[in-house]
């Protein structure tokens, strides 16, 4: 009996010891940049009306897969003529050649969906080429040159032009996918390279109301618009802070009105790190639902008060305003929202935290397919989206997601939504190379002349993933959409790529 007894003594001894000495995953890094360019489009004549120019404004993200080739995502709107509201999302390819010391010149394309109300975008469908020059000045580069736009799915929009954009680096490290949710003492990663100094990150959900004060037709003033959204800042110091925020309406007025702002702010911390104040600034471009923004661009000061509930989950009130700069649109902002702060990819000068978990990341691209999707005119017709998923995992099977959307083909080129939910996934099967997940996501949609009433929908669906690498893997789903408001009722189907990693996060 004691020889058995010690035998197991020894069994539980060994398998303690393997769990304790799990290997610290491997640090990786990837080199990034962000862009934001301007572009003017000469707007076609229609019934004889000439319209102002169009500035189209864009934000984008781009990975560097080898030292001269990039890839990555952007998203456009117009903020100068007379389409505010005009919004659209795409995909990035080109090449970067440097060929004189620290000048170079970049060749890609863009290809999206998207559009605006009463538009000439055809089904919303467009591509965006360019052939640039810039010169890298190590902390940030600028560069001009020529592009050409064509919206050919059916639309009017063709031009070519001159432009100039301005890039900064935004490389960022990362552990494999199969690093997920292991946890470490802090103690562990002092000989690793994972010892440095984290970064700050912050992630909000909110809900907001815009109080119409005033708006060039006069036909809103005095409606309230309620939005569903999300805020992602970034910190460069203690106090000072990025920040990226976008919105879509899902009640007060007819679907399809959205923001994106772009903006900083200044953060103070009270009460022992319990009370944040934060005043922030953003510029960025807003419009649609029948609310005249002009040219779409708006500016977007706000005051905000955090106040902490668990651990780094903050109650986040906000009061502030949404306006153009000669105040033809003018609004009160009021909201309220859940923010998450993320200190991540560092261990240093980390003393109020003890352990670090790998937390799991996935960015999903895919192209939407709605059956027979109602319009406002009772007509039944398909139709195609660009589509950007964004899942947090929370642990192992369960996931928060984010999702925007904009139409590409089907004759509804102003069509867009903004989602937020959850999901469940699976473990991997089948020689671990597939895994099934469902997700139930809501939030806002309109514009294109689809039914979508004043713009909440439901959305959900079940699929699986087919691993392609340790990065990435095809997606692919099948689902439901569903208007509160509107007819719209369709199946949906859905296929694309998921990219995965993870990320090392702080935790008490």
């Amino acid at each position: 009996m004691r020889k058995k007894t010690s035998i197991f003594y020894i069994l539980m001894f060994c398998l303690l010891t393997n769990a304790q000495e799990q290997e610290i995953p491997k640090r990786q890094f990837q080199r990034a940049f962000g862009k934001l360019d301007f572009l003017p489009i000469t707007m076609p004549v229609i019934s004889d009306k000439k319209e102002k120019d169009m500035m189209f404004s864009g934000i984008h993200y781009n990975l560097m897969l080898t030292d001269w080739t990039y890839a990555g995502l952007g998203i456009y709107g117009a903020v100068r003529g007379e389409r505010g509201g005009f919004f659209t999302l795409g995909l990035n390819a080109g090449i970067k050649h440097y060929f004189y010391n620290n000048t170079y010149v970049d060749a890609g394309i863009h290809f999206g969906g998207g559009g605006g109300a009463a538009a000439p975008d055809g089904g919303g469908a467009f591509i965006l080429p360019h052939i640039n020059l810039g010169h890298d000045f190590k902390m940030f580069s600028v560069n001009a040159g020529w592009s050409a736009i064509d919206f050919f799915d059916g639309g009017l929009i063709k031009d070519h032009q001159f432009n100039v954009g301005l890039e900064i680096p935004l490389d960022y490290s990362y552990a494999e996918i199969n690093s997920s949710e292991k946890e470490f003492k802090l103690e562990e990663f002092k000989e690793s390279i994972w010892n440095v100094n984290p970064k700050r990150t912050s992630l909000m959900l909110h809900l907001n109301t815009l109080k119409i004060k005033g708006d060039t037709q006069g036909k809103n003033t005095g409606k309230t618009i309620k939005l569903a959204g999300f805020e992602l800042a970034s910190y460069i110091s203690d106090r000072w802070f990025t920040f990226v925020k976008v919105d879509g309406a899902f009640d007060g007025i007819k679907a399809g009105f959205m923001d994106v702002f772009l903006g900083g702010g200044y953060h103070i911390s009270l009460n022992n790190n319990r009370t944040n104040i934060l005043a922030k600034l953003g510029l960025g471009a807003g419009g649609g639902g029948g609310i005249d923004t002009r040219g779409g661009f708006l500016m977007y000061p706000d005051l905000s008060i955090e106040q902490r509930v668990l651990n780094d989950i903050y109650l986040v009130v906000n009061k502030g305003y949404v306006l153009s700069p000669n105040k033809h649109f003018y609004t009160s902002s009021f909201g309220v929202g859940l923010k998450y702060y993320i200190e991540r990819n560092g261990v240093k000068k980390s003393r109020k935290y003890r352990k670090a978990k790998f937390k799991g990341l996935a960015i999903i691209t895919k192209h939407d397919f709605y059956f027979d999707a109602q319009r406002d005119s009772n007509v039944k017709k398909d139709l195609h989206q660009i589509s950007l998923q964004i899942n947090l995992n929370l642990n192992k099977n369960f996931y928060l997601a984010g999702q925007t959307s904009f139409a590409n083909f089907g004759g509804a080129g102003a069509y867009g939504e903004g989602l937020l939910g959850f999901g469940l996934q699976s473990n991997l099967m089948f020689n671990k190379s597939i895994s099934f997940f469902m997700q139930a996501l809501a939030g806002a949609a309109g514009g294109g002349g689809i039914s979508t009433g004043e713009g909440l929908i439901i959305k959900p669906s079940i699929g699986f993933n087919y691993k392609l690498n340790n990065k990435l893997n095809f997606r692919t789903a099948g689902g439901l959409i569903k208007a509160k408001g509107g007819s719209l009722n369709s199946t949906a189907l859905n296929v694309g790529i998921t990219y995965q990693i993870s990320f090392l996060k702080l935790k008490k």
